[in-house]
């Protein structure tokens, strides 16, 4: 309780792990954060999710329900790197709970790669884990007021200039610009990242390997989405130029090669776009298996 009241979450390493969170008996549980912030290690993943940890165990400190029940700490590699050892723990960063009475079961590790590592989703999973419920309160952040006022100044500035000239509204290119940017965020996955709030990336701190597509159909990584809409944008410009080919009236030789453009624009980032789903959708191609009967009269 006095490390609780200096600092919301508690820094720990290996011997204060065995002997406040390993160690029996307890009557408080304990939320672990494992994780790897030292510079070298260039884990951005796990700064993004300290940041989310530490307005939980804020929220949890300045709560009027805060008691001696639930206790935030943090392990990180370089100052406890027997304690992902003693855990056969390969990856950060990972939340685990350890329970007052008994070992940790499989649902007290927070299933970070498909829901995220929110404030929010944190808070739901502790509650389910030891009926503590966290109200999260976030300091007050006006960037995206700021950016949507600069952005209603810089429409209203452009239209109060071209006040007698406003033809490009019925501009049926930029419209249709626009329509393709909404379907691209959209369709790869961008809303799915504002609501679960996955990492950009995950990086293995045992050999520093950077993942940026997600092994599981189940969950993604905001970087993934990224490649998604980048492969999505590909994949129309080869069918607008095959079309162009096709409509146009121009020369034969250059609505050739406008045609040979775009289908290799479709074939290659189609295929790319394949070989992402086929290693996240174990199994594809899909089969169908057909057993016939013979009936006899």
């Amino acid at each position: 309780m006095e490390w609780s009241s200096r600092r919301s979450v508690i820094r720990m390493n290996g011997d204060k792990f065995r002997r406040f969170v390993k160690a029996p008996p307890r009557n408080y549980s304990v939320i672990v954060m494992f994780t790897a912030l030292q510079p070298q290690r260039q884990c951005s993943v796990c700064r993004q999710a300290n940041e989310e940890y530490q307005v939980l165990a804020n929220s949890w400190r300045y709560s009027s329900a805060f008691s001696n029940k639930l206790f935030f700490t943090i392990v990180d590699y370089d100052e406890g790197a027997d304690v992902f050892q003693q855990l056969n723990m390969n990856s950060a960063p990972t939340f685990m709970h350890f329970p007052p009475k008994g070992k940790p079961k499989r649902a007290d590790t927070f299933d970070l790669q498909r829901i995220g590592f929110a404030a929010e989703q944190l808070a739901k999973w502790i509650a389910d884990r030891t009926d503590v419920h966290i109200r999260v309160f976030r300091p007050p952040n006006y960037s995206g007021t700021i950016a949507l006022a600069l952005l209603v100044s810089l429409v209203g500035g452009l239209l109060y200039l071209r006040r007698n000239n406003l033809e490009f509204i019925y501009n049926k290119t930029g419209w249709a610009m626009a329509a393709l940017c909404v379907v691209f965020a959209m369709t790869s996955g961008q809303m799915w990242n504002h609501i679960r709030g996955p990492p950009y990336a995950h990086k293995n701190p045992q050999n520093g390997q950077v993942s940026y597509i997600h092994g599981s159909s189940q969950a993604q990584f905001v970087a993934e989405s990224h490649i998604i809409l980048l492969l999505n944008a590909a994949i129309t410009m080869g069918m607008v130029l095959l079309n162009e080919a096709a409509t146009s009236k121009g020369d034969v030789g250059k609505r050739r090669i406008i045609c040979l453009v775009g289908l290799g624009l479709v074939v290659f980032f189609f295929s790319f776009l394949l070989s992402i789903f086929r290693s996240k959708y174990h199994g594809y191609p899909y089969s169908t298996i057909l057993k016939t009967r013979k009936l006899s009269h």
